[in-house]
């Protein structure tokens, strides 16, 4: 473990190290403010238990990007569901057209949802599946992507946000991961669009500084937890939640698919996940997946590829769209005994895309929960809006 974070810290002075080296004296410097306001709204039925209607702002940013030749620095800070937050903050570094090296605080390469941000879901909300799952957070590490032809790979070592929260001596070790997400993308021309992938992660447990009976501080028994709400930002109301005790460290897997002709599109991922437990507990599986059939209605044609996120390009200006969606995510694991829950999402969402700087989003969902021993079984109609806001 200690060799792992030395890795990291070496790792990283050695980056900034190198872009200080790297900068020349015959670039020019740039700068660009950054914003972002998102306004949500949302009616619920049929059950108004704990569920409310109304209008909320999930996230206000603010930031800038500072470039120097091939060099550059991102910032932002965000008024993030009702509290402020660092968001982005990152050295990268571009040495050519393919290869791309970023160190500091940001959403880390795993499947499809890694290329957009929480603004920029195509259904709005991320797919339950992905939220559980918790494989595209934001995370502090170091990250390199290769992006050529036929081929994107990416690789980082990381240590989740959640550890920056508190100090080391607090949680008596730190949980830290490895992750990879590799693409094979054999057509990328407009409305002619094949792509299928495949990532991986590794992450050791979290931990708690606690006292033994000698009154010496020790790390805790290893925990991971993990937990999805349902698919709104207006409420937050727990959907799915699998407290994982006496964590050895967790495998996540995952497939991933991108097919678009002309003017539609398809993508899906499918996860998998093993929890190592010690002291005779059986370990933690749980899967889920999702699908997007996605198609332009007005507007645009045809659907577009982006070789540096091995992602769909956002649609241009005066473009609808309508995206129909299926999740599943099943968190309940009889052998180990966590029962997490099964959810079902059903959704269509119609998005138009005004501008580059402006678009507004419209989404309907029927999300059902059963076999938790942590939340009631219910099922919900979530009828939401949000207007989004980009500079």
């Amino acid at each position: 473990m200690k060799r792992l974070q030395a890795i990291i810290a070496s790792s990283l002075f050695a980056v900034i190290g190198g872009f200080s080296a790297y900068a020349g004296e015959n670039y020019t410097f740039k700068f660009t403010p950054q914003a972002r306001l998102l306004l949500d709204g949302a009616v619920f039925l049929p059950n108004k238990d704990d569920f409310s209607d109304g209008v909320y702002i999930p996230d206000a940013r603010i930031g800038a990007n500072a470039s120097y030749g091939n060099i550059s620095m991102t910032l932002s800070m965000a008024y993030f569901m009702g509290k402020f937050k660092l968001m982005d903050a990152y050295f990268m570094w571009k040495p050519n057209s393919w290869n791309t090296i970023k160190a500091g605080h940001f959403i880390n390469q795993f499947g499809l949802n890694a290329a957009t941000s929480s603004s920029r879901k195509a259904s709005l909300i991320a797919p339950i599946s992905d939220t559980f799952f918790g494989v595209t957070p934001y995370n502090f590490g170091i990250n390199y992507i290769y992006s050529k032809n036929e081929i994107f790979a990416a690789g980082s070592v990381f240590t989740p946000a959640t550890s920056l929260s508190e100090q080391p001596m607090q949680q008596g070790k730190i949980s830290m991961g490895v992750m990879e997400r590799f693409a094979w993308r054999p057509l990328r021309e407009k409305g002619n669009i094949a792509q299928i992938g495949f990532s991986s992660l590794y992450q050791t447990p979290e931990h708690k500084a606690e006292k033994n009976e000698d009154g010496v501080t020790v790390a805790s028994e290893g925990f991971l937890n993990y937990s999805a709400n349902y698919p709104t930002k207006v409420n937050s109301i727990s959907l799915l939640k699998a407290p994982v005790t006496h964590a050895k460290g967790a495998v996540k897997i995952s497939p991933e698919i991108l097919l678009s002709k002309d003017r539609f599109a398809l993508e899906g991922q499918y996860y998998f996940m093993n929890v190592d437990r010690g002291h005779g507990f059986g370990s933690y599986k749980a899967q889920g997946a999702y699908g997007l059939f996605r198609a332009l209605l007005i507007g645009e044609k045809e659907y577009s590829y982006s070789s540096d996120k091995a992602y769909l390009n956002y649609p241009g200006s005066k473009t609808l769209e309508c995206i129909l969606g299926y999740d599943y995510t099943n968190a309940s694991d009889c052998h180990s005994a966590i029962m997490g829950g099964i959810s079902n999402d059903w959704s269509v969402t119609f998005n138009y895309y005004l501008n580059k700087y402006f678009n507004a989003q419209l989404r309907y969902s029927y999300t059902d929960v059963r076999a938790s021993e942590y939340v009631a079984k219910r099922h919900e109609n979530i009828i939401q809006a949000r207007l989004i806001f980009i500079y």
